[in-house]
């Protein structure tokens, strides 16, 4: 069973037990080490939320909200073109209002978007998570 542990004040992924040492992965950078048994401590994180820990917060942000193609397109868009209004969105996007509205609601409560008056007009653009999120994705930053 894989578990999140801490060794010498860092935290690994536990990949494997024998009756005297453990075999450890370093969540950053993949490298793996036996060591001692008992000079490992286990910690209460799953192993999984320990391996996506060592993806930016920002990215984890837009990945849990750009479920498909369009919506991935649509934090890209306002990424690269910034804020717009919603009836510029509706017009140049191929959703339907309610279907805007959903999406922008997930991804305003995800952190990735915000309202904003866009010459004069109500808008969406992105948090500086949202940006700094889909900057990283395309590796821009």
């Amino acid at each position: 069973m894989t578990r999140t542990v801490r060794y010498d004040g860092d935290v690994y992924v536990l990949v494997k037990e024998s009756a005297e040492s453990s075999l450890l992965r370093d969540p950053d950078t993949g490298e793996e080490e036996y060591v001692p048994n008992d000079a490992v401590e286990a910690l209460d994180s799953p192993a999984l939320e320990t391996r996506a820990a060592v993806v930016p917060e920002s990215v984890r942000a837009v990945l849990r909200v750009a479920h498909d193609d369009r919506s991935l397109g649509l934090l890209i868009d306002l990424h690269e073109n910034g804020s717009r209004p919603v009836r510029d969105m509706l017009t140049d996007y191929e959703y339907c209002e309610s279907d805007l509205l959903g999406l922008l609601t997930e991804c305003r409560a995800a952190g990735v978007v915000e309202e904003v008056t866009v010459a004069g007009e109500p808008g969406y653009g992105l948090t500086s998570t949202g940006d700094r999120g889909v900057a990283k994705l395309l590796n821009r930053r």
